[in-house]
């Protein structure tokens, strides 16, 4: 037990985390992208003609689908209108074995715990990755497997391998390999591809210490302390350790039938291609000063001098680099909305742009809001004066700050967690992405363990705090790409069914 990092964990949950200062909401005006057909066309088209090193699927799988069955938990021990819901509606769902559940009619409650409970299908202690999901005339498809059906149309290498890396709880590998060594031989004879899965848990060392409501130490029956996940964020470790330079990122439940699945593809496709134009738009600026500064740089030490005398001795003073410094900083304004602070001289403004520009890429869905606004696409303004894309969720946004309040009003767009990244630098190097997380970004979260009350201290998130430092692109993509399963009745919508 590790007491520095435990009383360190009680004072941030304490404390709590700064509030971030909000610009504005991210929107077509400003912040997100809308292509034209046209536009969309050529970056699919860019994402087929690229060079890459590498390609992955990454997909947080990690943890039970207990969540997911929180009504129907509820109505096995007193009918309600889910449990209702469930029976009437029974036959329509993937999972549906008259071995297991009889014939109709079925009783609400028994019904319920039938799907639940060990002694029928267990799903209440399965995880969502292997549930099944959709029904077609000659298969059944678990969540997992149609993550294995996307990959084969969008993330196939050029050697025709598919990569999935899935994140996983330990106590669920079982299940997990066992879904895929129902499916990979199979699909890999029907798609011609070769399907490489790798599982990765989320590592126990960044695991969080449980307090109490008042901020002590939440101590477990035994006496010992509680530690717990600290959330999606802990995933930025495993995703340093990925490979491959081009790395799609989609949770495990967003997934829908292959009916329309084409708009997936597309959409997917569309953002890798603006992923890899971003890239290559950026390479572009620091190649350019690489030379630049190169042709002036002097064999020895070149003498310093100041902005306000420029000479040929300085390899950032001269006109040539300042016009490219021009450049860019049009180039991060317009296209991602960052605003750099007020640079000393000229050294320390190439210097800060060259910084800027050499930092892992990542280009987002953003969806349109259809319902009441939450958390997504904001500009943000860091304590250095600078502004970036960040996606915050509704946790970060300060309740009595009018301005943020108002900003979160008049957001127009959601993260569905549709990503693409770019993992690798200018030279072909990869990004140590532990660099680029911006530790105050955390979150303190009201859960509960056996029915006691807790708070959580959760790490910045995989989208959020962890990727703060990133270069983000925001683009608007159709709702019809986002069809997320959050409770069981989600699978009788359209996008599920055939």
């Amino acid at each position: 037990m590790d007491n520095a990092k435990i009383n360190a964990e009680l004072e941030r949950i304490r404390k709590g985390f700064p509030w971030l200062e909000i610009v504005a909401p991210a929107t077509p005006e400003r912040g997100i992208e809308v292509l034209t057909p046209e536009q969309a066309e050529s970056a699919a088209a860019y994402a087929d003609s690229a060079e890459v090193a590498g390609k992955c699927k990454f997909v947080p799988a990690s943890g039970a689908a207990s969540r997911m069955f929180k009504d129907i938990y509820a109505g096995a021990e007193q009918e309600n209108d889910a449990v209702r819901k469930l029976a009437a509606e029974l036959e329509n769902f993937a999972f549906y074995d008259p071995a297991v559940f009889g014939t109709a009619p079925y009783d609400p409650s028994a019904t319920a715990k039938k799907l639940l409970d060990d002694s029928g299908l267990g799903y209440g202690k399965k995880p969502k990755g292997v549930l099944k999901f959709h029904r077609y005339p000659t298969e059944v498809r678990t969540a997992l497997a149609e993550h294995f059906v996307e990959g084969q149309a969008y993330m196939k290498n050029a050697d025709g391998s598919v990569k999935l890396i899935v994140t996983i709880s330990p106590e669920h590998r079982e299940l997990f390999e066992a879904a895929v060594a129902e499916i990979k031989s199979k699909y890999e004879q029907r798609y011609g591809v070769k399907y490489e899965v790798e599982f990765t848990y989320q590592d126990k060392a960044t695991d969080t210490v449980a307090a109490t409501p008042d901020g002590k130490v939440f101590l477990k029956d035994d006496g010992t302390p509680l530690f717990r996940p600290a959330g999606h964020g802990a995933l930025i470790y495993n995703l340093d350790k990925v490979e491959q330079e081009l790395v799609s990122i989609k949770n495990i439940d967003n997934v829908c039938t292959e009916r329309i699945q084409p708009a997936t593809y597309k959409w997917k496709k569309v953002l890798m291609g603006r992923a890899l134009e971003l890239r290559d738009h950026i390479y572009g600026f620091l190649y350019a000063m690489d030379q630049l500064v190169e042709l002036r740089r002097n064999v020895a030490d070149f003498l310093y001098i100041p902005a306000n005398n420029v000479g040929q001795d300085d390899p950032y003073a001269t006109p040539e680099v300042q016009e490219l410094c021009n450049e860019i900083e049009d180039f991060l304004r317009d296209t991602l909305c960052i605003e750099m602070p007020p640079a000393k001289d000229c050294r320390d403004r190439a210097e800060a742009l060259i910084a800027k520009l050499n930092r892992p890429i990542r280009v987002c869905g953003m969806v349109k809001n259809e319902g009441e606004p939450g958390g997504g696409p904001f500009i943000i303004r860091h304590k250095d004066g600078s502004t970036s894309l960040q996606i915050l969720e509704g946790v970060q946004i300060n309740p009595d700050d009018p301005a943020a309040v108002a900003a979160l009003k008049s957001a127009t767009h959601f993260n569905p967690v549709d990503l693409v990244c770019c993992l690798r630098n200018y030279k072909g190097e990869p990004f140590d992405l532990l660099e680029f997380v911006d530790e105050e970004t955390g979150f303190i979260s009201s859960k509960s363990y056996e029915g006691r009350p807790l708070k959580a201290l959760e790490l910045p998130g995989l989208w959020n705090g962890a990727m703060s430092d990133w270069n983000t692109l925001f683009v608007e993509v159709p709702i019809e790409t986002f069809n997320p399963v959050k409770t069981v009745l989600d699978l009788l919508r359209p996008a599920h069914r055939q």
